[in-house]
């Protein structure tokens, strides 16, 4: 299955992360927001049409994060996952999801997906080569 997500910041720096609603596979947990690419997509394609019937947004500009897979016990899983650099709206859960703003040092006491773990390992690496860069200058 490929799917895809996007990480988006508010103006604080937090990242939004949904919850999976009961009778989807793995409700409850978090996740970052995003969903199924469909056949002959593409993953921008995707994440602008998910973003849109999820959230109500509408995405003007992203880069790719990372690219993963996550074996499943019933099902694998690849993933690309992109930094929302720029939206248009507010995001709200157009699909009974709870959605939450949490800061990025904090995403990993959540209860995210599985799949989830590298995502919080790239911004947590991105993260510190910025500082790295900020106290070089």
């Amino acid at each position: 299955m490929r799917v895809v997500a996007a990480v988006l910041r508010d103006a604080h720096g937090r990242v939004l992360i949904a919850q999976r609603p009961p009778g989807k596979h793995m409700a409850g947990y978090w996740e970052f927001p995003g969903g199924k690419i469909a056949p002959g997509e593409s993953s921008v394609a995707a994440l602008t049409r998910e973003l849109a019937e999820e959230l109500g947004i509408a995405l003007r500009r992203c880069h790719p994060l990372l690219q993963l897979r996550h074996d499943y016990a019933d099902r694998v899983v690849e993933l690309d996952v992109f930094v929302v650099d720029d939206y248009a709206g507010e995001p709200s859960g157009l699909e009974a999801q709870a959605l939450k703003w949490v800061a990025a040092a904090e995403l990993a006491a959540q209860a995210l997906l599985p799949a989830d773990g590298p995502i919080i390992e790239a911004l947590n690496a991105a993260a510190g080569a910025q500082d790295n860069l900020a106290s070089m200058r």
